[in-house]
């Protein structure tokens, strides 16, 4: 596909490939589950795939694509950053992941569709967003306990949850990207979190990347 390189022509894109967002569940069997991250230093950026057994998150494979981003940093358009890396490091995995968990927004995103949904749809698996922070939305105060979660509401809609991973710790924001429900993208990261507040999908793929640079 031709790549977008203004602010207008990305968010056309993002509207164009919003309607084929399915949040339902047709993922099948998850026996593979890849965590995606990509660490810059300046334009310069390495973008990382590594693929996890999800019953026991032993790794099973990983691929770093080291590069340039060619997009300009624009809030909201991020994905136009780093969705070539991934794709071309998604090309070199030997394992096809049933399951991708994206390091940022799926569906909480201003424009719904963040870079969750974009994966999604350029790839047709699976995929779900986990996020630090959340980039849009409030939600109601969370219990404390693991497992704990409230919606992540923005103008009225459901775009997302808080989830707490561990006792007492901040949650992460969960949000579909693309064939998956809210309800199993949360029970998907809580599995992948067994010990530390991020899964372990996004641990092993951001130290991934960084070591790439």
């Amino acid at each position: 596909m031709d790549w977008p390189t203004t602010e207008t022509e990305a968010i056309a894109v993002q509207d164009d490939l919003r309607s084929q967002v399915d949040p339902t569940d047709s993922s099948g069997v998850v026996r593979y589950v890849a965590g995606l991250d990509v660490a810059y230093d300046g334009d310069r950026l390495a973008a990382a795939v590594v693929v996890l057994d999800r019953a026991t998150l032993d790794e099973v494979d990983r691929a770093v694509l080291v590069g340039e981003t060619t997009f300009p940093y624009i809030p909201g358009l991020f994905a136009f950053r780093e969705v070539p890396g991934l794709l071309a490091a998604l090309d070199q995995l030997r394992t096809a992941p049933d399951l991708l968990v994206c390091d940022g927004q799926g569906l909480a995103h201003p424009r719904r569709f963040g870079l969750a949904c974009h994966l999604g749809v350029l790839t047709g698996i699976p995929s779900i967003g986990v996020a630090k922070n959340a980039f849009v939305g409030t939600h109601a105060e969370l219990g404390r306990e693991r497992g704990a979660t409230a919606a992540l509401v923005d103008n009225g809609e459901v775009v997302g949850a808080a989830l707490r991973t561990q006792d007492g710790v901040k949650p992460v924001y969960v949000s579909i990207g693309h064939r998956v429900s809210l309800a199993t993208a949360v029970a998907h990261v809580l599995h992948l979190a067994p010990r530390y507040r991020l899964p372990e999908t996004t641990r092993l793929a951001d130290r991934a990347c960084r070591d790439g640079l």
